[in-house]
């Protein structure tokens, strides 16, 4: 099958093109085929190729070169993709969620006036983060690195006929962007000390040069941790994800489950050979997860739109992520990629079908009672809360448990990130559980339509199945990562961390369900009202940044407003046109005026030179 690689982010490529070209005047049925036909395209032959290279006994590496990009200097970047566990988990993940999401959308968005764009878009979505993955080289990934940024412009402002979306748009890209520049950084300060962007051989001309806690190695990671909290919504550039819900529902499933979120996850994971020369750089990823999954959590709880709850537990799961790569536990935090892909793409779909079916409703207080009237609905929330919550045998447990069993035995510092990954768990089965109660028990207070049909319906069921056993998958990532170090799952902390998220359950159970505990006094105190505002704001983020950036630029703009370059190039113009309107009156065109200037101008020649020549 390696021959046929180049189809993998090819094949959603062409329908793009097909699907743009065509300015939408396609049959619905044919751009349906189109769209959802060439990610399947690119799903079979990814499970071709895994099942070809993990059928070897010992399986090797191995990269496939289609051309050289350029040459320049000795400069040769290649298109060339490199194969081995890691980039096969992550086509896996993005062909095989992208798939669900796709058929689900072809219901979803079926009455869109803009069907054909929204699939142009979301194949170009895919292919872009496959060439992502499957760059040999840092100059490729970074063209899809690129790409998924402007895809998810276009995805979130995709109703751009409302101003809040083209706001939310391009927010999303002006933020991210921060990042990219970071990782550009990056890139040519690694260029300029390693001599190559070809991933291996970086790496390895990286060991050579650099020791262990080297400063250069410690700035290069730190750059390209700048890309990664970009792309990945991390602290301190995690404030554009939120308002991407703006978007479709299948976009935020594609985003925050299958692509761009977890591209910043896999930048350091697939150059973690660099990271291990910096402990430094490795701790403050640590540190970033710990902090954002603790802040996205508490922000969570005071949420009321049901895609922003799923929104701030994606930055808050991504969070986790980065505390595994950050302690070292490499497997761990793409085991958790996978398993969270599983389990927020359900979320995302469910909350999308209870959308769909009740007039487009997104606040979590206006619906309830909808246990028996969306069944497919309930159940997908039942099993996706349950694996972001951790609760265990799903397959959330399995790899959260092992996250923060990881952080506990690392080092001095390994109690503090496992004391802020558990109280993490503990926000989050209460505010997954909180959403459940309350949207689907409780008195109805929106009457839904007919519930979602097959095409919406199958997907979910899929997905549910693997939210449950996703968990016993073995990924083949071990020859990719270092030997993780042993841990002990016999002590109290093997029971405490999975007892956690059950206590949390427990404690929406009998707040938001049986109304046993009465939060309201604490709710409506001084103190409790300002902490909810702070919380539900996402720790005043947006105010920051835009008394910090914002308004200042704003106000540089209307006093510049008319651009203080243009009036200095203006007044160079003004001044020669001036200039040549002075002299053009002396074109009179008469003959003895011409003379008189020539005889006039000669006489004050010669009255110089006589002036000068005598004593």
């Amino acid at each position: 099958m390696a021959d046929f690689i180049y189809l993998i982010p090819l094949a959603p490529l062409v329908s793009f093109v097909v699907l743009f070209l065509t300015l939408g005047k396609m049959p619905k049925r044919l751009v349906t085929v189109t769209g959802v036909g060439s990610i399947a395209i690119s799903a079979s032959i990814v499970f071709l190729l895994g099942f070809e290279y993990l059928s070897q006994l010992d399986p090797q590496p191995y990269a496939v070169s289609l051309y050289t990009w350029m040459n320049l200097g000795g400069f040769t970047p290649k298109v060339s993709f490199y194969i081995d566990g890691l980039s096969l988990v992550m086509m896996f993940v993005i062909t095989g969620v992208g798939l669900l999401i796709h058929i689900y959308s072809a219901l979803f968005m079926f009455e869109d006036k803009d069907y054909s764009r929204f699939f142009s878009y979301m194949n170009l979505f895919v292919s872009a983060m496959l060439l992502l993955v499957l760059a040999d080289n840092l100059m490729l990934l970074f063209v899809g690195w690129e790409g998924v940024g402007l895809c998810s412009y276009l995805l979130v402002g995709f109703w751009h006929e409302e101003s809040a979306n083209g706001a939310a748009a391009r927010k999303a890209f002006i933020v991210t962007r921060v990042g990219d520049t970071f990782m550009a950084l990056g890139m040519f300060l690694l260029f300029w000390h390693l001599g190559t962007l070809d991933i291996q051989p970086m790496v390895e001309q990286a060991g050579n040069t650099w020791q262990t806690g080297d400063s250069m190695a410690t700035i290069a990671c730190l750059l390209l941790v700048g890309g990664a909290v970009g792309k990945s919504a991390q602290l301190p550039l995690q404030t554009w994800l939120p308002d991407a819900m703006a978007g479709p529902t299948p976009v935020s499933a594609l985003i925050h489950a299958a692509t761009m979120v977890t591209a910043g996850v896999y930048l350091i994971a697939r150059t973690h050979e660099l990271f291990l020369l910096s402990p430094v750089a490795l701790n403050v990823v640590a540190l970033i997860g710990s902090i954002t999954l603790l802040m996205a959590a508490f922000t969570a709880m005071t949420q009321t739109d049901i895609k922003r709850i799923l929104a701030y537990s994606t930055i808050s799961q991504i969070g986790y992520m980065f505390l595994a790569l950050g302690v070292g536990a490499w497997s761990w935090g793409i085991f958790h990629l996978m398993t969270h892909a599983f389990f927020k793409a359900l979320l995302f779909l469910g909350a999308g079908a209870v959308i769909y079916s009740l007039h487009h409703e997104h606040n979590i207080f206006k619906m309830g009672g909808l246990r028996t009237k969306l069944p497919v609905a309930f159940w997908s929330f039942m099993i996706g809360s349950a694996a972001l919550a951790a609760l265990p045998f799903t397959a959330g447990f399995y790899s959260k448990d092992g996250i923060l069993l990881a952080a506990y035995h690392h080092g001095e510092f390994g109690p503090w990130f496992w004391g802020a990954g558990l109280l993490g768990a503990l926000l989050t089965s209460i505010y997954s559980f909180r959403l459940v109660f309350v949207v689907f028990f409780g008195a109805t207070k929106t009457q839904p339509e007919a519930p979602a049909g097959w095409g919406m319906a199958v997907p979910l069921i899929v997905l549910c199945f693997l939210a449950i056993i996703g968990g016993q998958f073995q990924l083949p990532v071990t020859s990719v990562f270092p030997a993780a170090a042993e841990m002990d799952h016999s002590g109290a902390i093997a029971y405490i961390t999975p007892a956690v998220p059950i206590i949390g359950v427990l404690i929406a159970y009998l707040i938001f369900l049986r109304h046993s505990i009465s939060i309201t006094g604490w709710t409506e105190s001084t103190l409790g009202k300002r902490l909810n505002r702070f919380w539900f704001s996402h720790w005043a983020m947006d105010w920051l940044y835009g008394h910090l950036f914002v308004k200042p630029y704003v106000s540089i703009t209307r006093i510049n407003k008319h651009d203080i370059v243009d009036w200095f190039y203006n007044f160079v113009a003004e001044t020669t046109s001036f200039a040549h309107d002075i002299s053009s009156t002396t074109q009179t065109g008469q003959l003895r005026t011409y003379a008189a200037v020539m005889v006039a101008g000669l006489v004050i020649i010669i009255s110089i030179f006589l002036g000068v020549s005598l004593p």
